[in-house]
């Protein structure tokens, strides 16, 4: 099966870098030029890792990508609604991604853990610090850094909950609902959260069953699912949807839905599942396939650490800026940041939207001291000066985007200009 090479491919090479920095090496003055490694740092390889450093690597900028290895659909048995994707098992997507950026001089991917960044001089370049493949810490240091470090889903403690998430248990019909559908299928989730879900999965399950696992009596979740849905009790009974308020105990496996014989080749085949759901009380019930609906948090802990402002769980971003984080030079894609969307669609369009703006930003600076050294040093620095400034900051993103972005229809088309 062509899916196995992925397994070959599993861990990224440690590839030839950068000379590392040392964090005490007193031999510098301080007034002395900063010796830069990398235009930028990208924390995280997963796709909005991969196709920010895709795009950087299509202006050959000098990236240094580490990937940790972590992923929140690793335990996802493939990966769907990712055009001429489809069906692909992740760990081959990633694969075959950095298979092909790989042919790109400038940019370097490597395992390990990021586990400190830190500003230097006003934020004009940054130190990050991380462990890599043999135990090693390494430092280096980047103008840029972009972080792709993914959230976590933060599950339950029911048993059986954690170690089937993924296979038949899942948060996202998009991702992994089509496999399951015509099937006996659970919601799990506070009351207030079924009807939305409900909505989600009405084309794909008509034997529905919502496990509110006890909120169903509590009277601020009805309250508040009232308030969001006056007609909720109607829509479920219309729908033929029962609520079932027992407390979960255990969720045990009976099949496992993966079919070996299936064709790797198509995007989607039938997932059959089957869990036996125990409660605190009563019979237990049979179900196909769940849909959960759980909190979710920042998968690393460098957002907080570096001083990123967050919204709720998630890492706050200004999108007209190419998903800056508040604090310059600090860039936060995919999921882990605020734009209000976790798939991996997303994902790649906002690596691609950072790497854009990044790429300008850095030429933006780039000018600026060239202007400053011109000035004072040349008659014709004030000319040149103007000759530069005439064409504004936005017809030169304008253009650099145009010229990367594509056209409709491709993978990484990114959409209209609209900074």
């Amino acid at each position: 099966m062509w899916f196995r090479s992925a397994l070959v491919a599993a861990a990224l090479p440690l590839l030839s870098l950068a000379a590392p920095v040392s964090k005490d090496d007193s031999s510098s003055s301080s007034d002395a030029p900063p010796r830069i490694d990398y235009d930028a740092i990208i924390v995280g390889g997963g796709p909005s890792g991969l196709a920010a450093l895709s795009g950087l690597a299509r202006v050959r900028r000098n990236v240094l990508l580490v990937d940790s290895g972590e992923y929140r659909n690793a335990a996802t048995r493939h990966m769907h609604d990712v055009p001429g994707n489809d069906g692909w098992q992740p760990a081959y997507y990633r694969w075959v991604a950095r298979k092909s950026i790989g042919n790109y001089g400038t940019v370097t991917m490597t395992n390990g853990t990021i586990t400190e960044i830190q500003p230097e001089r006003n934020n004009t370049y940054f130190t990050v610090t991380g462990n890599y493949t043999g135990g090693h810490e390494i430092t280096y240091t980047a103008r840029k850094v972009i972080l792709g470090t993914g959230i976590t889903d933060l599950i339950p403690g029911t048993p059986g909950l954690k170690e089937n998430f993924g296979k038949g248990i899942y948060w996202c019909p998009w991702c992994d609902g089509h496999e399951h559908a015509d099937q006996a299928l659970g919601i799990v989730g506070p009351v207030s959260a079924v009807p939305g879900t409900l909505r989600e999965v009405a084309t794909l399950n008509t034997d529905v069953v919502a496990f509110t696992n006890g909120t169903a009596a509590n009277q601020t979740m009805l309250d508040a699912t009232e308030k969001s849905f006056p007609q909720w009790r109607d829509y479920l009974k219309a729908k033929n949807v029962p609520i079932e308020d027992r407390v979960m105990t255990r969720i045990e496996r009976l099949r496992d839905g993966a079919d070996p014989s299936a064709d790797p080749s198509l995007p989607t085949y039938p997932e059959h599942d089957l869990f036996r759901v125990h409660f605190d009380s009563g019979e237990p019930v049979l179900r196909n396939a769940f849909i959960i609906n759980v909190p979710t948090d920042q998968a690393s802990t460098l957002p907080v650490s570096i001083g990123a402002k967050l919204d709720g769980a998630k890492i706050a971003v200004n999108g007209s800026q190419g998903y800056v984080t508040s604090v310059p030079g600090v860039y936060a894609i995919g999921d882990a940041n605020n734009a209000g969307a976790t798939n991996i669609p997303f994902s790649l369009f906002s690596g691609k939207r950072t790497a854009v703006y990044l790429h300008v930003q850095l030429e933006r600076e780039d000018v600026a001291k060239l202007l400053a050294n011109l000035n004072g040093t040349s008659s014709s620095g004030g000319a040149l000066e103007r000759r530069l400034s005439s064409r504004s900051v936005h017809e030169e993103a304008r253009a650099v985007w145009d010229e990367m972005n594509g056209k409709p229809g491709d993978v990484l088309y990114a959409g209209e200009f609209d900074q």
